[in-house]
């Protein structure tokens, strides 16, 4: 007895010496980092860029794992059930891990189920018309909207997207009627937009400005409360005559619950320090990307800011009645 009393004294001592040097090694292997999205598009592209850069100050490789499909809920899923060991993380945006949650029944739970790690970037959208609409300000184009009820269609990425929600609170604000026309992501809407086949496009500055600084079509407005460092020319909604309209697809890390708090504070402490270098700031930019002040890249800040996102976004999107086809 003696003896099988001294073998698990030991076995726990051994534990409890280990554990602190599994948390002090940490990471000891590559972690992956999973995108909810396919390659190329906007999310891709920031986790990439962010990736890059911390694997500098944790010292370890991250691996780029792009997991899509029902409007990213498979890939933040996957960031749910994974070990939570800290070599699994995710990032995503505004509608991966708030309006999915309005939208798709999902197995896990979007309030619950992750732990913050740090918000990263926020990109406002655009508001932009066809260049034939006879509108020479955001306020005109509302009046001709309105004189068009009914009529006026808006392009959409699909539903759930952020070019989807922002026209249904476009209309809901406004009270203009809008049709809404569906396409296979926002890069083929533009295309419609370009071509005159719809009215109206609400998206990221990253797929807007190209046409708009081409004239091909009309930006009027950006819906947050500064105006974005690579278009200052563009006002913002409150300047534009539509103040409060204030919708931002931001992006944040995640990883899953019960991640021990040092391992989240060392990716929290990678993920900002990224974000004070000149080079990611440059080209975070480039994808008409802001970034928030060092107050609220906190884990903390982020929590409370997702919750407040949700308990705002839910009920609008509830309202509307917009489910998963």
């Amino acid at each position: 007895m003696r003896h099988l009393i001294s073998v698990a004294a030991a076995c726990v001592s051994a534990l409890v010496a280990v554990a602190p040097g599994a948390a002090q090694d940490y990471p000891s292997r590559p972690i992956t980092m999973l995108v909810p999205a396919s390659a190329g598009g906007p999310t891709d592209a920031i986790g990439r860029i962010m990736a890059e850069r911390m694997r500098e100050t944790l010292r370890q490789t991250i691996v780029i794992e792009n997991v899509s499909g029902a409007g990213g809920s498979i890939g933040v899923g996957r960031v749910a059930r994974a070990a939570p060991d800290g070599y699994t993380i995710g990032i995503g945006h505004w509608g991966h891990y708030v309006v999915n949650g309005a939208i798709y029944s999902l197995p896990y739970d979007l309030r619950k189920d992750f732990e913050p790690i740090a918000l990263i970037a926020t990109g406002p959208l655009m508001i932009a018309s066809r260049k034939t609409i006879p509108a020479n300000d955001l306020k005109d184009l509302i009046g001709w909207l309105k004189a068009n009820p009914g009529k006026a269609t808006a392009g959409t990425g699909g539903v759930g997207t952020p070019a989807h929600i922002g026209s249904v609170f476009f209309g809901n604000v406004t009270g203009a009627q809008l049709q809404l026309v569906p396409y296979r992501g926002t890069g083929p809407a533009m295309l419609g937009l370009v071509a005159g086949d719809i009215d109206l496009l609400l998206d990221q500055a990253s797929n807007i400005l190209p046409s708009a600084r081409s004239r091909l079509i009309t930006a009027y407005a950006v819906t947050a409360t500064a105006r974005l460092a690579p278009a200052p020319e563009i006002p913002t909604v409150d300047e534009a005559g539509l103040p409060g309209f204030h919708v931002a697809v931001w992006h944040a890390l995640w990883a899953p619950k019960g991640t021990p708090k040092a391992t989240v504070e060392k990716l929290n402490a990678a993920a900002r320090e990224a974000l004070r270098d000149r080079t990611v700031l440059q080209r975070l930019g480039e994808l008409g990307q802001e970034i928030p002040p060092p107050e609220q890249q906190a884990a903390e800040s982020l929590a409370a800011y997702h919750a407040a996102e949700i308990d705002k976004w839910w009920p609008i999107v509830k309202a509307a009645g917009i489910k998963a086809e």
